[in-house]
C-alpha cells in the first residue's frame, strides 16, 4: 500500500528578503521529481469531486496519474483537451476554494490536499517548454464559419481556442496595443510572468486563431459591421472601468485606482523607467484599500517599487478577506500591515493638493448582507490616521461603457453587466453571445474560461443551426 505524505511536497520560492525587492516570479514550480512525488499522493477517486469543481472540468486524475507514470506528454495531452491556458490556471487559479478544497484526502483529518494546481503548472510549463506550437497542423478543410471574439482576457482567448478547435475561423479584437487582458495588464510579473502568458497565447494563435490589437469596437469599428460580416461574435470586453469610494480628498494628488496603478506597471513597465518611458510615483508611505487580490498586487507592487511602508486598510477581519490566502501570507511575509476593521472616510490634504494622510474608522462586524458575510459597522469616536503620500483604491470594478453605449440594443442588467444566459452565454440579440466579468462582474480567470467554453459550444451549435448543418463536433 503506497504510504501517502500528509503534507504537500514542499515547493522553492523566492526568498522574502530579496523577492519583495525584484518582479521576478515568487513561487519557482516543482521539478519533475518534486511532481512525481505529489502525484503519489492522488487517491484516484473514481467519482473525483475535484473535476465537478472545477470550471473547465479537467480529468484532473487522469492528468496526475500521468505525471505518476513519468508520461510528461500524456498528461499535457490531457490537460490540453480541457483548458487553452493550464500555466496561466496553474498561477492564478483559486485552487484552494475549488478542486482542492473537495480533494478526498484533503478531508481525512490531519491531511493537506493534493497541490493540483502546482501540478497543473508543472504539466503546462514542460509543454510550453517541450512542445513546437508552430507544428500544429491547420484543418484544410473549409471553415464552418467567422467568429468574431470581442476583447483578448481568459475568457475570448478560450473560446477563441475551443472554435478553432472545432474549424471555425475566429478573429480576435483587442482594444490595447497588447493582448490578454487582465492576464496582462491586471496581474504582475511576480504572480504571473508575461512570458507564460505570451507563450500560452502563442499557442493559441498557433491553432489559426488571429488578433488584431489596438482595435476598440464600437469606435474603430461598429457592431453593426461586427455583425454583418460573422456568424456570431463573443463579447468578453471584460469589468476595465474603476470604482471609487467618493469620500472627501479623492482627487488629491496620490490616489489611484488599482486599476490606473497596475496598469501602468504591468503593460506599461513603469517599474522599469526609464527603459520604458513610463514614469511613476516612488512613494514612501503607501495605503491600498481592500480586501482581494488586486489589493494584494496592488501592494506587493507598491513594495517592490521601493516604498517603505505598506499597509491594507480592509472593513472586515481575516476571516472574511476575499483574496486567495497563499498571496495573503506572500505579501505578510514581504513586510505588508493590515488594518483590519477599518474604512477609510477621508484622503487629507497637506495643503498644496497633494495626500499626506488618510483618516479611517474602526469597524465592528454586524449580522450578514446579501454577500453572506458579516456587515461592517463603523464604531462611533474611532477615528484614526495613516500617514501616506500614496492611496491605492482597490474596491472593484465596474464595466466598461465604451463598446455597450454604442450598441443600445443589448439588454443591461441593472449593475450595467450583459445580461446573458449562464448556461449558454447567449444575450438578447441573436448571434450575440457573452461571457467573462462584463456579464458577472469582476471574477477569477477560471470562471471567465469556463464561460468562454461553454459559449463556445453554443456558437457552435447557433452557426450550425444557421447553417442548417449537422453538428458533430464538440471539445
Amino acid at each position: 500500500m503506497v504510504r501517502r505524505s500528509r503534507t504537500k511536497t514542499p515547493i522553492a520560492e523566492q526568498d522574502p528578503a530579496i523577492r519583495k525587492s525584484n518582479f521576478d516570479e515568487v513561487c519557482l514550480g516543482y521539478t519533475l521529481e518534486e511532481g512525481a512525488a505529489e502525484a503519489v499522493r492522488c487517491l484516484q477517486c473514481k467519482e473525483a469531486p475535484c473535476i465537478a469543481s472545477c470550471p473547465v472540468m479537467i480529468d484532473i486524475p487522469g492528468f496526475i496519474l500521468a505525471i505518476k507514470k513519468g508520461n510528461m506528454q500524456e498528461a499535457a495531452d490531457i490537460l490540453g483537451k480541457y483548458t487553452n491556458l493550464p500555466a496561466i490556471c496553474g498561477r492564478v487559479c483559486p485552487q484552494e476554494k475549488q478542486c482542492e478544497q473537495v480533494c478526498k484526502l484533503g478531508l481525512a483529518k490531519n491531511f493537506e490536499p493534493v497541490a493540483i494546481g502546482k501540478l497543473e503548472r508543472l504539466v503546462a510549463d514542460w509543454a510550453l517548454e517541450n512542445q513546437d506550437f508552430s507544428k500544429c497542423i491547420q484543418n484544410n478543410e473549409a471553415k464552418i464559419g467567422r467568429i468574431a471574439v470581442i476583447g483578448s482576457g481568459p475568457s475570448g482567448l478560450t473560446v477563441a481556442g475551443d472554435l478553432a478547435k472545432m474549424n471555425y475561423e475566429v478573429i480576435i479584437y483587442e482594444a490595447l496595443h497588447d493582448s490578454g487582458g487582465v492576464l496582462t495588464y491586471g496581474i504582475p510579473e511576480f504572480r504571473l510572468p508575461k512570458r507564460i502568458v505570451k507563450k500560452e497565447i502563442e499557442s493559441i494563435e498557433a491553432l489559426g486563431v488571429t488578433i488584431e490589437t489596438n482595435v476598440v469596437v464600437g469606435k474603430t469599428i461598429t457592431m453593426d459591421e461586427v455583425m454583418n460580416e460573422f456568424d456570431a461574435c463573443y463579447i468578453s470586453v471584460g469589468a476595465g472601468a474603476p470604482n471609487f469610494m467618493g469620500i472627501p480628498g479623492t482627487a488629491l494628488n496620490g490616489v489611484y485606482s488599482s486599476s490606473e496603478y497596475l496598469t501602468r506597471i504591468n503593460l506599461m513597465h513603469s517599474y522599469e523607467f526609464p527603459k520604458f518611458d513610463t514614469p511613476i510615483k516612488r512613494s514612501k508611505n503607501v495605503v491600498v484599500i481592500g480586501g482581494g487580490n488586486v489589493a494584494m498586487d496592488a501592494a506587493r507592487s507598491a513594495k517592490r517599487l521601493g516604498a517603505d511602508h505598506v499597509s491594507i486598510v480592509y472593513r472586515r477581519s481575516l476571516e472574511e478577506l476575499p483574496a486567495r490566502i497563499e498571496e495573503y501570507h506572500h505579501s505578510v511575509e514581504e513586510d505588508i500591515d493590515y488594518h483590519w476593521l477599518s474604512n477609510p472616510v477621508e484622503y487629507m490634504n497637506n495643503g498644496v493638493g497633494d495626500l499626506n494622510g488618510v483618516k479611517c474608522v474602526k469597524m465592528e462586524l454586524g449580522e450578514p448582507d446579501e454577500s453572506g458575510r458579516r456587515r461592517p459597522v463603523p464604531i462611533k469616536n474611532s477615528e484614526f490616521i495613516i500617514e501616506a503620500d500614496t492611496v491605492i483604491e482597490a474596491i472593484g470594478q465596474g464595466s466598461n461603457k465604451v463598446l455597450l453605449s454604442t450598441f443600445p440594443e443589448l439588454k443591461l442588467t441593472k449593475w450595467g453587466y450583459i445580461e446573458a444566459d449562464p448556461k449558454t452565454g447567449t444575450t438578447s440579440i441573436p448571434g450575440v453571445f457573452a461571457g467573462g466579468d462584463i456579464v458577472t462582474g469582476a471574477a477569477t480567470v477560471i470562471l471567465a474560461m469556463g464561460a468562454g467554453k461553454i459559449a463556445a459550444v453554443e456558437i457552435d451549435n447557433y452557426v450550425r443551426e444557421k447553417n442548417k448543418t449537422p453538428v458533430t463536433t464538440k471539445v
